[in-house]
């Protein structure tokens, strides 16, 4: 493996980290794609980062940011406007990974959103950001998306004695 471009899960996650990091300083100064990147690279350790799926994912969802836009502002529950630019950030990767990448599940695109949301986000940010993506995976991934199963569902408990999600009290 060279350095900076690691694969694997941990790298990707580390990628997707660093490009909220871009996407947040891109809304707040304008600076280009480009430089936001080289600017990163250099003053963060990239060394276990996927950094060309970093590049990617950050000048993708600059370049392509009024149609990712699209796709999520018509489930928000307010106007674009008025995200906070972390939830924003976090909505323009989550949709520009399910619109590029389709050989990502989209399970792991909501769960990395979502993940992402619990650390840097407002207080139940996650929620929101889970419930916004989940609908624009409907649209976008429909034939990967099952309607009716939660995104976060169907996946075995790690107790085997514990019930499933919507069996409790059943």
């Amino acid at each position: 493996m060279t350095k900076g471009n690691s694969r694997g899960t941990r790298a990707r996650s580390r990628a997707r980290r660093l490009a909220l990091q871009g996407l947040y300083q891109w809304q707040l100064s304008g600076t280009p794609a480009q430089e936001i990147s080289a600017q990163l690279l250099a003053s963060q350790n990239v060394r276990d980062t996927d950094s060309e799926y970093f590049e990617n994912l950050l000048g993708a969802a600059i370049a392509d940011c009024p149609a990712l836009e699209a796709l999520f502002s018509c489930h928000l529950d307010r106007p674009l406007v008025q995200l906070d630019p972390v939830e924003r950030g976090i909505l323009l990767l989550g949709a520009c990974e399910l619109k590029s990448h389709p050989e990502v599940p989209y399970r792991v695109v909501l769960n990395e959103a979502v993940e992402l949301a619990k650390r840097f986000g407002a207080d139940d940010a996650h929620k929101y950001i889970n419930a916004v993506l989940e609908r624009v995976c409907r649209e976008i991934r429909s034939a990967e998306f099952k309607p009716g199963i939660r995104a976060d569902q169907n996946f075995p408990s790690p107790h085997p004695s514990s019930p499933r999600r919507g069996e409790a009290g059943k």
